[in-house]
């Protein structure tokens, strides 16, 4: 849209409209931080608004916003400030997606889950979440005066956001949604149980955190346990309102190609991602096959079954595993580095109580510790900013997903590859069997969005191609890892999609050294895709691997 056509829209739908088409960087750091404080829900007195209304206006203002992104002309600017234009092109075309399909505020009960207890391992919250969050993790304990007031706030405002919230959801019909909603809406219920009696334990960056009302007042703690009963009230609304909902809760294969493309910039659609995954099942299955064969002679990974049996397997692994990173120079040795990777040594669970990666952990632990790398980048986001101001915080949309879970997956083969498992040939096995159950799935959850399958039948399809049964189709992490999937298009796929682009980025940059004379380093590799962020992998190629003429097209694609 060039200027002429930009003023017509700012005539007709004004607000967002009062700068002039400009073509300089600073222009698209003002849009992008104006943009950002749009997108968020209008807020009063902690209280977000997503009346249908106020959806409406965001939807009416929508074009004005990409008309003035459209005004920012970025011709002649660095490869790194174009891609920063794009990254808030995708944020707007992800509104424009929940405005037009995926409308959680008026289609998910689970959204208005907005308590957290636990810091997830990626950069924002998994899955979409009514704003604001209420991130106990980030709180410190005990509870300054000032935090005692915010978070009071924050918890008075739930009785409401919930009556809000029944009647956002009145035209609702999507049954997997609201009959998988009750787990995560009690599970916030647990943590606010918790919280009073001083027994929430949360994982965050640094560590371990303990979480009590210890020293506040009665005000907070009253305001605790309204927000528990309005969530126990809610969960039985949900529970009644369930059984009458008979409709599709996945997006279908065109929407969900729309969002993949124009807003995760994932370069594959449905169909293809079903082909890859499909492959990614096979060659896992296969090599796992060919590893098992090849270690025949030698005994089995037997299950750390108890506690101290566990502890000293665990230690020992991680000592390993951060060695290596820093020895290979994928990490650089720093104590922060150290320090996020120990923190996640996991406590012992007993056997009858493991789930799928607690099976796979209790034999060979570098398989799940590689995937811990998500901490490193989280880390190195709190120690080492990126120098973009846009890209400092989380793209909107779960954007990072395809690039945080894919990069965490990747590592798990890419380590072994280069050598983590020389002296450890039956761990190989592990990391295969984790591949299979990441495409199993993947898989079952594009199904689930093209509305081929139920989530418990997504539970039953990701149980049964993940090998050896460590996988059970009734579990909560299954119900869990489906639900996430279901409610954040691409985030099933995104641990394969993304390792697949990742070996892309890996291929396209050795072939580039090699057209140089240079010998393909992987230190010199991360530090490069370091350098990018945490944002989507095709956003990552254009910086790192330009085409010859002209940027677009990916070295591997002049074959």
């Amino acid at each position: 849209m060039r200027t002429g056509q930009w003023l017509l829209a700012c005539a007709l739908l004004a607000s967002p409209c009062a700068a002039h088409a400009v073509g300089d960087y600073a222009s698209l750091l003002r849009l992008a931080d104006e943009w950002r404080r749009f997108e968020r829900p209008g807020v009063e007195r902690c209280l977000p608004d997503y009346g249908v209304a106020a959806m409406r206006a965001k939807a009416a203002a929508l074009p004005a916003w990409r008309a003035r992104l459209d005004a920012v002309d970025a011709q002649g600017w660095t490869a790194a400030q174009q891609v920063d234009h794009r990254l808030i092109e995708a944020e707007m075309n992800g509104l424009d997606f929940d405005l037009r399909v995926r409308q959680p505020w008026a289609r998910d009960p689970s959204f208005y889950a907005t308590v957290f207890g636990e810091r997830s391992d990626v950069p924002q919250h998994e899955g979409v979440t009514a704003a604001p969050a209420i991130d106990l993790f980030a709180y410190q304990f005990p509870l300054s005066p000032p935090q005692q007031r915010e978070l009071r706030c924050l918890l008075e405002a739930i009785p409401t956001l919930l009556e809000q919230a029944k009647a956002n959801l009145h035209d609702s019909n999507a049954r997997d949604l609201w009959i998988y909603s009750v787990g995560t809406l009690r599970e916030q219920s647990d943590v606010l149980a918790q919280l009073t009696a001083g027994t929430l334990q949360m994982r965050t960056l640094e560590g371990p955190k303990h979480a009590s009302l210890a020293g506040t007042g009665k005000e907070l703690r009253a305001a605790v346990e309204q927000a528990r009963g309005a969530t126990d009230a809610f969960v039985a609304w949900v529970q009644s309102e369930a059984s009458k909902k008979t409709g599709p809760s996945g997006v279908g294969k065109d929407n969900y190609n729309w969002y993949l493309q124009k807003v995760h910039l994932v370069p594959y659609d449905w169909d293809q991602q079903v082909t890859l995954l499909r492959r990614e099942l096979e060659r896992a299955r296969a090599g796992l096959a060919l590893e098992e064969f090849r270690n025949r002679g030698l005994p089995p990974l037997r299950p750390a079954d108890t506690p101290e049996a566990w502890r000293a397997l665990v230690t020992a692994r991680m000592q390993k595993l951060t060695d290596f990173l820093i020895r290979s120079g994928i990490v650089a040795d720093r104590d922060y580095y150290r320090d996020a990777l120990a923190q996640q040594v996991l406590p012992f669970v007993a056997p009858e109580r493991r789930n799928f990666f607690l099976h796979a952990t209790a034999r060979e632990p570098l398989g799940l510790f590689s995937h811990d790398y998500h901490w490193i980048e989280l880390a190195r986001m709190k120690a080492e900013p990126t120098r973009s101001e846009i890209r400092r915080l989380p793209a909107l949309q779960n954007m990072f997903d395809s690039r945080s879970e894919g990069l965490a997956t990747a590592m798990e083969e890419t380590l072994m590859q280069a050598g983590l498992y020389d002296d450890d040939p039956r761990g190989r096995e592990v990391v295969w069997i984790m591949l299979a159950n990441r495409a199993a799935r993947g898989l079952a959850s594009l199904y689930v969005q093209a509305n081929q399958l139920t989530l418990a039948e997504a539970g039953r399809f990701h149980a049964h191609w993940t090998p050896r049964g460590w996988s059970d189709p009734a579990s909560e992490l299954v119900a869990f890892e489906q639900f996430l999937y279901l409610r954040q298009p691409g985030y099933g796929t995104s641990y394969v999609t993304g390792k697949l682009q990742f070996e892309r980025l890996i291929s396209d940059y050795a072939y580039q050294q090699q057209a140089a004379g240079r010998p393909f380093d992987l230190a010199e590799f991360f530090a490069h895709m370091n350098a990018a962020a945490t944002i989507p992998f095709a956003l990552i190629e254009t910086e790192m691997v330009p085409a010859p003429a002209e940027r677009g097209t990916p070295v591997t694609d002049g074959w």
